[in-house]
């Protein structure tokens, strides 16, 4: 059974930083979000933080604050420059991952550069996980070095998948050329984004991923497909995933008892 909300977003209000990609036209305020949490028997949940508040994670912070660290923790977007002082604050207030959202031509940092190697040692150190949003052309060239780094990575969105055969997939098919995928987990959520049914290839990540390295998301508010789904939809549905429960991976990723 799926009792947990891995990826959904909260802001109160709408004030972006310079050159933002999106700014949404409402709030998606956290009680909103955890009134769906109850209607739908979810105990808790992860905020993962909005692209258009760039690093800074204040919001995110105080809204895990309101909810208590029992069920909830949340995902930062910061600097590479962020140093293990910061890094240690973002942890005690419940952050346990790090985003890079590169959709739409962002570019990726290079991990041979000497800043963002220390960068991923330093959030390694820390126990926090790496997540990584990208379309799947480019997500197959990044996760093998990613993962050979010895970080922990999590894609979101299934990895934007672009090919509706799964065998024809480039991030799919790099998976079933790699040897080790222990630190490899993967959200299924947002499957709106997608042009097509991603049944398959869920299956696919089912047969390549070890047991309990997938998790869901309502990826709540919906942003820029709200007038094609919203939560009630998507958590009608996710217990039929095949995720059988998603303990093992909330308290590997998360430390969520």
């Amino acid at each position: 059974m799926i009792e947990y909300d891995c990826h959904a977003h909260v802001y109160e209000h709408l004030s972006a930083v310079p050159g933002a990609r999106y700014v949404p036209k409402a709030p998606a305020p956290l009680d909103t979000w955890t009134s769906h949490l109850q209607r739908h028997a979810l105990r808790g949940g992860v905020i993962v933080q909005v692209s258009f508040l760039g690093t800074d994670n204040t919001a995110l912070c105080d809204a895990l604050a309101q909810v208590g660290m029992e069920r909830f923790r949340g995902v930062a977007v910061v600097p590479i420059s962020i140093g293990t002082t910061e890094i240690q604050r973002l942890y005690d207030a419940g952050i346990r991952g790090c985003r890079w959202n590169h959709v739409q031509g962002g570019e990726v940092p290079d991990i041979q550069n000497a800043d963002v190697r220390a960068f991923l040692d330093r959030i390694q150190d820390q126990n926090m996980h790496l997540e990584l949003h990208l379309e799947s052309p480019r997500l197959a060239t990044h996760v093998g070095p990613l993962l050979a780094t010895g970080v922990t990575l999590v894609i979101d969105h299934i990895g934007l998948p672009v090919a509706e055969n799964p065998d024809d997939d480039p991030w799919l098919q790099t998976l079933t050329r790699m040897q080790d995928l222990s630190r490899l987990y993967v959200k299924l959520s947002a499957p709106y984004r997608t042009p097509f049914d991603t049944a398959q290839h869920i299956d696919v990540l089912h047969t390549l991923l070890e047991p309990n390295h997938l998790i869901w998301g309502s990826d709540w508010p919906h942003t820029r497909h709200e007038s094609v789904t919203d939560y009630s939809t998507l958590a009608s549905i996710r217990n039929r995933l095949g995720i059988a429960s998603d303990a093992q991976a909330v308290r590997q990723l998360y430390g969520i008892e």
